[in-house]
């Protein structure tokens, strides 16, 4: 008896644990949706029906809000998200193919300089972007790479952060035996990566691929600075355009379009690759 009661109490404990647990992903669950919900219905009302105050329901002027944000002629929308998406795209592929290129290189390879060189890379980790600036835009300035997307995209092949995840999630997943036998097959190196280990990344490469790209389309430092054509801007320069500017100037439905439509390609992005999330994050993990 005394057991049967204990396993009871131990099933209802469990279950009560489970249900706390439940509540409290439901209430952050609710806390990130909630802003993006009030966002949606924000950008379909008209600027009278936003002052009058607070609404939980949609009102009719989404379509109308749509048309007047996208033909903006203040603003160029379609020009900004497709400098974004250039830019972002861009760094998400080069970020994550050569930082797993780097990974596999300094996990593969046995050579004199393989420690220190790990640790140089994880020191450059420590540096802020922000020490670096001022020279790399003075440096851009005298290459006259200014108002050029190049800056932006280029440097983004040096990653550390990510090389430390590829480098963890390959000594999960990738063991030596592999490709070692792919040699032996009389397969070439980049071969080997490509063909071999890159299907065997793809997790991890979906999950950086996210995180780069979300990075990218939302960098306003360096944009700001070498960056100030009309038609160059990206999304984030021109979003602080909208904050710097007279509110009362402007039509409040058409601006919360605009955020709305700024944070679509994001949206879509995470929604393609979010499959890959949880098993790329788990599987990179260190072994224990």
């Amino acid at each position: 008896m005394k057991n049967n009661d204990q396993s009871e109490k131990a099933r209802i404990h469990l279950l009560m644990l489970r249900i706390l647990v439940y509540a409290i992903l439901l209430f952050l669950t609710f806390l990130c949706l909630v802003f993006f919900y009030m966002l949606i219905i924000n950008s379909s009302r008209s600027n009278a029906q936003l002052q009058a105050g607070f609404s939980a329901l949609p009102q009719g002027n989404f379509i109308k809000n749509l048309k007047n944000a996208w033909t903006d002629a203040s603003i160029n929308i379609p020009r900004g998200m497709l400098n974004s998406f250039i830019i972002a795209s861009s760094c998400a592929i080069l970020t994550t193919y050569f930082s797993a290129l780097t990974a596999y290189g300094i996990h593969i390879y046995d050579f004199k300089l393989k420690k220190p060189a790990f640790l140089f890379i994880m020191a450059v980790m420590m540096i802020p972007p922000q020490v670096s600036a001022v020279g790399f835009i003075q440096l851009m300035m005298k290459l006259k790479l200014t108002n050029n997307f190049l800056p932006l995209i280029v440097p983004s092949i040096a990653a550390p952060v990510v090389f430390f995840y590829m480098k963890q999630y390959m000594e999960s997943v990738l063991p030596y035996e592999i490709v070692e036998s792919a040699r032996i097959d009389g397969a070439g190196e980049f071969r080997i990566f490509n063909q071999i280990v890159l299907p065997i990344m793809k997790p991890a490469i979906a999950v950086q691929m996210i995180f780069s790209f979300v990075q990218s389309w939302n960098n306003y430092f360096i944009p700001a600075l070498l960056l100030d054509k009309a038609e160059m801007k990206t999304v984030p320069i021109m979003i602080a355009q909208l904050r710097s500017a007279d509110y009362s100037k402007f039509d409040m439905g058409k601006v919360y379009m605009f955020i709305l439509l700024a944070i679509l390609p994001v949206l879509i992005v995470y929604l393609i690759l979010s499959r890959f999330i949880i098993k790329g994050v788990t599987a990179g993990a260190v072994k224990g």
